[in-house]
This record gives C-alpha cells, sequence and structure tokens, in this order.
C-alpha cells in the first residue's frame, strides 16, 4: 500500500517473465499473494506462522510472499509476539502506520464517517446528516466534503483509499448500487468513479451488511471462519462469512434473506413488488407501520426502541414478533450453511427482546448439531461493524491496485503477470 515511486514501476513493471510457469501456476502465485495482503490488511494474521495456518500453504511459501511483498513495501515487520518458548515471530502489518482510508457507513438519514486504519482500527468516528433521498449528485458531494475534511487532518498524503456502505443491492465491479428501494435516483450512479475522480485514489462502495460482515470478521476469533451477519435496521440484509472470506454468490446477491416471504405477511405489499417479505413483517420500518397502525407515535426505528426501553407492552410484544419472524428465517440459512455463529447487528440489536426472540427461534428451529456450538451475539464493533468493513475494503483494493502496479510478485517459481488492476471488493 506503500506508494511505488515512478521509477520502481517503470522497473517492475518490465519484469523479465523467461522462465515463466504456467497459467494456472502464475494465477495460484498471484491468488497466495493477494490473500497474504488481505488477512494481514483485515488484521486476522499478524505473523507468517499465522498465515501459514490460515492458507493451509507450506510455511517456505508463506516466508517467501512475506519477503517479496515486503520489499516492494506493501507489508512491513516489526517487534515480535510474546512468546512463550521457541523463536519469537514477527509481527506483520499492511503498509505504513500512518496510513489509512476515510469511510462512510450509510443510512437513510445520517452516515457514520471515519478513518480506518490497516487492521481495522478506527479513528476520528462522527455521524453526519445525510440524505438518502436527496439522491447521488446532491448527496455525495456533501459527503464528500466531511471525508475531505477527515483527511486534511489526517495528512492526504497518506490516504490510500475511500469506502462507501450503502443500504442496498450493489454490483461490486460497477461500484453502484441496482434496483434499490428507497434509494430515488441512486440506479446504475457509479458512485465508486465518483469518489475516485473526487479523491483521486482507489474508491469501493459495497452493500451496508456486506461491510458489516467483513468488519466484525477483522475482531472475531481466528477459529471463526463461518459465519452469518445480520443488519436489522429500516431494512434487513446479511452477509456471509464462507472460510474466512466474504461469500458473494454467482452475481453477488448472496445473504438477500429479505425477500423470503414469511405466511403471516401474506397480504402486506412489499418496494420489491411481491407480498409478504420478511422485511414487510421485521424490519424497523415495519414496527414502525405496525406500531402506527395500533395508534403509538413514531415516527422512525430510533422511536421503536424508545419505546421497548420504556417498557411499552405494544411495542414489545411488536418487536418480540418481529424478532421471531427473523430467527424462523435464519433458521433455514442456519440449517443449511451451518456457521460457527451469527452476528446481529443494526438499531434493533441493541434490544434484548429483539435478540432474545431470534436466539431463541434459532435453537427451537435448528439441529441440535448445527446449534451446540453456535454463538449467537450482537456484533462487537457495534455500530462501527459497517465503517470498519467499508474501510478494509478500501484498503485492500488500495493493496491489490499497488501489488498490479508493482508488476507482481513469484512466489517459488511462479510470477505475477503485470494486469489491469482486480475488480473492486
Amino acid at each position: 500500500m506503500t506508494e511505488i515511486s515512478p521509477r520502481d514501476r517503470r522497473t517492475t513493471k518490465g519484469v523479465s517473465l523467461k522462465g515463466a510457469t504456467p497459467k494456472g501456476a502464475a494465477q495460484k502465485g498471484t491468488t497466495i499473494a493477494a490473500r497474504v495482503l488481505e488477512l494481514v490488511a483485515s488484521g486476522q494474521a499478524t505473523s507468517r506462522a499465522e498465515l501459514a495456518q490460515l492458507l493451509g500453504t507450506a510455511p517456505s511459501t508463506i516466508s517467501l510472499t512475506v519477503a517479496q511483498l515486503v520489499e516492494r513495501g506493501l507489508i512491513a515487520e516489526e517487534g515480535t509476539h510474546s512468546s512463550t518458548g521457541g523463536r519469537p515471530r514477527r509481527v506483520l502489518r499492511a503498509g505504513s502506520n500512518d496510513e489509512y482510508a476515510v469511510a462512510a457507513d450509510v443510512g437513510g438519514r445520517h452516515a457514520r464517517i471515519g478513518v480506518v486504519l490497516p487492521g481495522g482500527g478506527v479513528r476520528d468516528v462522527a455521524n453526519v446528516p445525510f440524505e438518502i433521498a436527496d439522491g447521488p449528485e446532491a448527496a455525495l458531494p456533501r459527503l464528500a466534503e466531511h471525508l475531505e475534511s477527515l483527511a486534511e487532518r489526517r495528512g492526504r498524503d497518506r490516504l490510500r483509499g475511500v469506502g462507501l456502505s450503502l443500504p442496498g443491492p450493489v454490483d461490486v465491479a460497477a461500484g453502484a448500487v441496482v434496483q434499490p428501494s428507497r434509494m430515488l435516483g441512486w440506479n446504475r450512479f457509479p458512485a465508486a468513479a465518483w469518489l475516485e475522480e473526487r479523491f483521486g485514489v482507489p474508491a469501493v462502495v459495497d452493500n451496508d451488511a456486506n461491510c458489516m460482515a467483513v468488519g466484525e470478521q477483522s475482531v472475531r476469533p481466528a477459529e471463526h471462519q463461518q459465519s452469518i451477519m445480520v443488519k436489522i435496521g429500516s431494512a434487513i440484509g446479511a452477509g456471509v462469512i464462507a472460510d474466512g472470506r466474504l461469500y458473494r454468490g454467482a452475481r453477488g446477491a448472496a445473504g438477500d434473506i429479505t425477500h423470503i416471504r414469511i405466511d403471516s405477511g401474506a397480504d402486506i405489499p412489499c418496494s420489491c413488488g411481491n407480498t409478504g417479505c420478511l422485511e414487510t413483517v421485521a424490519s424497523g420500518a415495519a414496527l414502525v407501520r405496525i406500531l402506527r397502525e395500533r395508534g403509538l407515535d413514531v415516527a422512525g426505528p430510533e422511536d421503536v426502541v424508545r419505546l421497548v426501553t420504556d417498557a411499552d407492552p405494544e411495542a414489545t410484544r411488536a418487536v418480540r414478533r418481529a424478532g421471531d419472524h427473523l430467527g424462523r428465517v435464519l433458521a433455514a440459512n442456519v440449517n443449511f450453511f451451518n456457521p460457527d455463529a451469527v452476528y446481529l447487528g443494526g438499531i434493533l440489536s441493541t434490544l434484548e427482546p429483539f435478540v432474545a426472540a431470534v436466539r431463541s427461534q434459532l435453537y427451537e428451529s435448528c439441529h441440535p448439531l448445527v446449534t451446540e456450538h453456535l454463538t449467537i451475539e450482537r456484533a462487537m464493533l457495534g455500530a462501527d461493524a459497517g465503517l470498519v468493513g467499508a474501510g478494509l475494503f478500501a484498503l485492500r483494493h488500495a493493496l491489490a491496485r499497488a501489488l498490479g502496479d508493482a508488476g507482481g510478485i513469484g512466489t517459488g517459481t511462479d510470477r505475477f503477470r503485470t494486469a489491469a488492476p482486480p475488480g473492486r471488493g
């Protein structure tokens, strides 16, 4: 992630390919180096031994890959792990400690912004106004001003990427949301390209649940390699971690539990055009509608939280019912996927009656073998999970682009071929 000088670019881009191995071997080498960068940048691995264990790769291969990444300035080694015996291990980090990304986790009426460091540390976190209904042409410039202010205070020369978490389905390669609900004017708007032009560094746009999943994964135990992260705010979404990496599916829509149909909501219209979707009975927006119909004064999910916190019986009953609906949908996914953990995030996850209903339904509906060691709890990062994930996506993309600009790194007898920067995410 450290900036590569023009002189270095000239020498590395022209790297000799004599003796290069077949395409398949080169791709394997590329995958190992890219995964090393990803694991170190996310904080999941801080030593060569941890990299070898997580990747199932020979220590000698890891050692050579790390050495070449260090030579390129993409990884640094410093200090040692505390050890109870044997040889001390050098601590790995991505780029330098003063490099960073700025990121924003966007909601309907506000955005959570901050500085994200390699490994997932956050600084200067703040909530700022953001009206998603104003459309990207009006909303993004105002958000960019807040992010630029963060960068100016931190040092613009050390900014390496910009990450944006959006509450809708995202085509990551295009850097745009696709047919989102309640986001008038955002469909197919090239948000990532807009941010890159504005800031002059790599930019990444992704779905909010995916960002939360990646952020939360960075602080969870290394043995938790399979998990489902569920965001329950105005809408509902899920991000899936498989073998320690975000699983996107064939077209990037993995984890979209929002439009799974619920029998008890059969007559309620959904923004997707169908009726009875999970979103219509279990989301924050659904609870606002339900409680209004029952005569309560609620304007948004924050009011639902307030009522439940004040032990309002009608609101508490509605929240428990919503958690039960979500738990039923999650149970089918948990039985199928058999994850290590289910993490709950978003504003409704702060309510114990909601979390208890989800947990109860999972234990009731899943096979005992699936739930025996299943972790079901709130996100450790809380409101910062999406912000951290968006920033980590941006830093990883910046690393991958720097790796491509450097002309690639050989692994054993493998070599990288100079290639266009990989797709976002």
